[in-house]
């Protein structure tokens, strides 16, 4: 593996740099970069082949020491992330088991690197300050358009797909998925939707593949409840009907996932707490299939969400939806109460507040369901 340094990371490592060997493959070469981030040391690399970014971050002195172990631990972790065939990641770190520091080619590859650096940068607020690999963020990044020096845009992540598919000869993603049923609680209306989801993602990402599936447009805070199926008859003084953690079954919740730390400050003793970004699907799953999502606590959309099948080799590394129906209320009209209301004022041309109200849901950006607008906002997401 041919790492070609700037001279500012060379300077860090305190090294000279070596010979670019002369037979050396784009695909095992990266241009790197060390800057600083939140006041942390970073180590950026970008692919020569298809400009795929891997983050290293908050790096002390010992751990420039180690710089090989870390590069190759990252690479690692990141292509799981996306969903990429653990042979395939075996059979590419094998192929360039070692790591060469040499410097930059060229002033055009270091501003191509700089170009790619840039998002990362821009998300330094999302930076995950408990791991030195940020694996989601790469993730991220990896999904904007830079230019390939042609003149044309290339997406880097849909690069390094064809890149390694060449390389190996076959297709490159493959996860575990669960093919779950969202249902909208809403005593008058029929809305869910079933999506297969990837096991790897975590909680936050679920929420967000949940915002665009629904039509939401995430103003709003929210949180999950998680079940132990195999303890039920939990009487309704134990959980009040109006408690956010309530199950109709009476299921008992052994887990809050919440959206924000000041959570912690008021949750509940009795259930346990953590935080959505810091776990995925795949440490609740399959062994609790039964899961609450709600959103806005003041409009309170609870969600019943339940799993319907397991699937060992999804080929997508995003959701999809595969089937739904019902339309999603707009945001901040007031509960189902409101949405009923809603829906009579913009049905009745007579009404006072009829142009008023269909002004407003244009606005919110109030919308019929439509499967296909749904699987390419899904497809197009930038996960966090």
């Amino acid at each position: 593996m041919l790492i070609q340094c700037t001279r500012k990371l060379l300077d860090q490592l305190k090294i000279k740099p070596s010979e670019v060997p002369r037979k050396t493959q784009p695909l095992f070469s990266w241009h790197a970069n060390i800057l600083t981030i939140n006041r942390r040391k970073t180590v950026v690399l970008v692919n020569d082949s298809n400009r795929y970014v891997v983050v290293l971050y908050g790096l002390l002195a010992k751990d420039f020491q180690k710089l090989d172990q870390l590069i190759f631990e990252a690479i690692i972790t990141t292509f799981r992330e996306e969903g990429i065939r653990e042979d395939i990641i075996s059979q590419f770190i094998n192929e360039s088991p070692t790591i060469t520091y040499s410097k930059t080619k060229d002033r055009t590859s270091v501003a191509r690197m700089n170009k790619s650096i840039d998002p990362v940068q821009l998300f330094a607020e999302d930076m995950d300050h408990k791991v030195k690999i940020q694996a989601p963020l790469s993730f991220r990044v990896s999904r904007f358009l830079v230019g390939d020096g042609t003149g044309d845009y290339i997406y880097p992540n849909s690069e390094l797909y064809r890149d390694l598919e060449e390389f190996a000869g076959k297709s490159v993603i493959q996860t575990k998925a669960v093919q779950i049923k969202v249902t909208l609680n809403l005593e008058d209306f029929q809305v869910w939707r079933k999506l297969v989801i990837p096991l790897h993602m975590t909680f936050r990402q679920l929420h967000q593949a949940l915002q665009y599936t629904f039509s939401w447009k995430n103003y709003h805070l929210h949180e999950f409840y998680i079940y132990d199926n195999k303890i039920k008859g939990m009487k309704d003084d134990e959980w009040n009907i109006n408690h956010p953690a309530y199950n109709r079954e009476g299921k008992k919740p052994i887990l809050n996932v919440v959206s924000d730390e000041e959570a912690f400050s008021y949750g509940d003793d009795d259930i346990p707490m953590k935080l959505d970004a810091e776990i995925k699907l795949s440490e609740y799953l399959p062994e609790h299939q039964t899961i609450k999502y709600i959103y806005d606590f003041g409009d309170d959309w609870r969600h019943d969400i339940e799993v319907e099948t397991f699937i060992d080799d999804y080929d997508k590394n995003y959701p999809v939806c595969v089937e739904g129906e019902g339309d999603t209320p707009p945001e901040d009209v007031g509960g189902e109460r409101g949405y009923k209301e809603f829906l009579k004022i913009i049905g009745d041309e007579s009404h006072p507040n009829h142009g008023h109200m269909i002004a407003w849901s244009d606005q919110q950006r109030f919308r019929n369901f439509d499967i296909e607008t749904v699987n390419s906002d899904l497809k197009n997401l930038l996960f966090s």
